[in-house]
């Protein structure tokens, strides 16, 4: 199933956590808060103004943004749990990682 987020509503894959503390040990899933960074899959068109212009999104597909705790719907799309947050949640853009593995 394709999913397009509307309006300034963007979809996130949250990233795993460390499930180990630098000491080594390792914490369990139940008591593990859930991430606060995930990775864009999917951007509404953009916010209106008064003047009824479409402003596009600062945030793009593949970007590693920073969202606040408690905010967003988890959505579950084909079997895989998501979050729809809207932009103003998002925190910031996280520059320079490549790479993460989805919660």
């Amino acid at each position: 199933m394709k999913f397009r987020p509307l309006h300034d509503k963007v979809l996130l894959r949250r990233l795993d956590n460390e499930a180990k503390t630098s000491g080594g040990i390792i914490i369990p899933e139940t008591a593990q808060e859930k991430p606060m960074e995930g990775q864009v899959v999917a951007v509404g068109t953009g916010i209106i103004d008064d003047k009824g212009n479409v402003l596009p999104l600062a945030v793009k597909e593949g970007d590693f943004v920073l969202f606040s705790k408690w905010s967003g719907t988890e959505v579950t799309i084909d079997g895989e749990d998501l979050l729809v947050v809207k932009e103003s949640d998002i925190m910031g853009i996280i520059e320079g990682q490549k790479k993460a593995k989805a919660a």
